[in-house]
This record gives structure tokens, sequence and C-alpha cells, in this order.
């Protein structure tokens, strides 16, 4: 082992801030994700190690100095056996010996400065997973009453299939895992996170898994009762009505609304009588009596 001074390539009078540069220029250049090529690499980087774990410390620098202990950190004098850290080498006797603290202290935030997440000094792998990506998808009423795949382009030119999930409303979000950003020393990729918004329209209003409609009847088919023809999001479809049904009255079309886990919701269609352009004689004269009548 080389004096810690000549290994880090700098003077003796070399204040704290020169060692620490020193130390991050040749680890980078040595480290062995950098050098996969080279056998000699790993031995250059756990002397460097070694020196700035005496270097770095001002304990230890000093006793190096004084001549207490040697370029491995190792007691010159007889009885003092272990002093010092016992000369380990590699990164496990640098992580210890950084400033009397430990592995995860100074030397840990120099090896995330110098490389995140990768190898350190041969320990081996820290993975992180890749980053989360937020999206928004936009979608109709029809969209999710026919559980229609949604085409999405990611980044990278990626294009993928979403299948809306039973039971998805407004502002709820769907994980897509795997679709994110790529993971960090071999760590697993990061999710897209959907979150869904329901395009704006004016014929249902949403109410959980139920939707809410208004249904024009002519006033023949109110009085008479009879068949209407009701939009839903999965296509029209035919309701009976009965006779002399009033304006406002709710009927259930089960199973008309949107997807959930356990089947459909329901469609409500609310009547909304709808006169005719012109009354005719008939009309007017029953409209003239009811009045009468509430008058008299």
């Amino acid at each position: 082992m080389r004096d810690p001074y000549q290994a880090l390539n700098i003077k003796r009078g070399a204040d704290e801030a020169e060692i620490k540069r020193a130390f991050r220029k040749l680890a980078k250049q040595y480290h062995p994700d950098r050098n996969a090529d080279d056998p000699k690499a790993k031995e250059k980087f756990a002397e460097i190690n070694t020196a700035y774990e005496i270097l770095g410390d001002q304990t230890k620098r000093a006793q190096f100095d004084r001549g207490e202990i040697d370029a491995e950190g190792k007691p010159k004098f007889q009885g003092f056996e272990g002093f010092g850290g016992g000369g380990r080498q590699g990164f496990e006797g640098f992580a210890s010996g950084f400033g009397g603290a430990g592995a995860g202290s100074g030397a840990d935030d120099i090896f995330s400065h110098l490389f995140g997440d990768a190898l350190r000094g041969g320990r081996g792998s820290r993975t992180r997973k890749g980053e989360d990506i937020s999206a928004v998808l936009t979608v109709t009423i029809e969209d999710i009453a026919r559980e229609r795949k949604q085409r999405i382009g990611l980044s990278g030119g990626r294009d993928v299939e979403v299948t809306l999930p039973a039971g998805v409303g407004d502002g709820q979000t769907i994980r897509l895992r795997g679709l994110g950003g790529p993971g960090q020393g071999g760590g697993e990729p990061g999710d897209v996170l959907l979150t869904v918004k329901i395009a704006p329209q004016e014929r249902y209003v949403v109410s959980g898994q139920d939707l809410k409609t208004r249904v024009p009847v002519d006033l023949e088919d109110a009085i008479l009762g009879g068949r209407v023809r009701v939009e839903t999001p999965t296509g029209s479809v035919e309701m009976n009505i009965p006779a002399m049904t009033t304006s406002g009255r709710t009927f259930r079309l089960r199973g008309k609304g949107l997807p959930r886990k356990d089947g459909h919701g329901d469609l409500l269609a609310t009547v909304e009588i709808r006169l005719p352009p012109q009354a005719d004689d008939a009309l007017v004269d029953y409209a003239k009596s009811r009045r009468a009548a509430k008058v008299g």
C-alpha cells in the first residue's frame, strides 16, 4: 500500500477540500463500473478508498502524520491491535472509518454525489425504482359504458392500449405498472398514473355508477301512455310510460348505467312533457275549463 498522500496525488499540507476533490476525481476515474475491462482498476479503487479513509478523517490523518499508523491504517506499535479499524481495505473500511460515523455518513454521501445508486466499491448493487409518470386520460361516458380500450402514447414513441376498469369514475387513477421511467442499478421501472377525466357532455348527470337523463315526451303520449325512445350510452332503447304520466316522473332503466364490479348501474329517466307547437281547439277548451274550475 502506497503512502495515502501519493495514492491521492496530493501534498501533505493539503486541506480538507483538496483531499475531497482529489478523492472524487480518482474515484470517478477508477470506479469498477467504469472499468469493467481493467482488472487493476478495482485494486486502484480500493487503494484510494483506504487512502481517503485515513486522510478524510482528521484523527486518523494526525495519527498517520505522527507515524502511529501505517498506510493501511494499522498501528505501528505493539499492544494497539485493532486500533484505527485494523487496516480494512475497500469501501467497507473506508465507509466505517470516515468521520468516525460508520457507513452511510460522509463517505456514502460522496458516492451518492458521484454515482447515485450505482455500485459502491464492490459492495453490490443498490437499486432504485424508476420515476412514476402522471398523465390525464380524457374519456366519454360512452367510452366507459362500452368499456372501450383507450390508446395512449408514452414517452419514447410507445403506444399502449388501456382497458378501462369496471367502476372507474371521474378523477380516479389507473396505474399502469412498469410503463414509467427506467429503474436505476437494475431496479424495476416506474409506473404510469393515469387520472381519468370524463369529457363534458349535456345528456347525462353522473351519480356514482348510475346516470340521470331527461326524456322529452309528447303530450298525447303522456296522457294516453305509450312507448318512448330513450338514449343510453350503449344505444337507444324503448321505455313504456303509463297513461296520465306527469312531467318530472322518473323511471329506472336497470343495467343501463355505467359498469361496476358487480354488474352495471342504472339509468334514471325523468319525463319532460313536450307541448305541441300549436294547440288545437279541444286542447284550448280543456285548458280554459281547468282554469275556470280552479278560479271557481
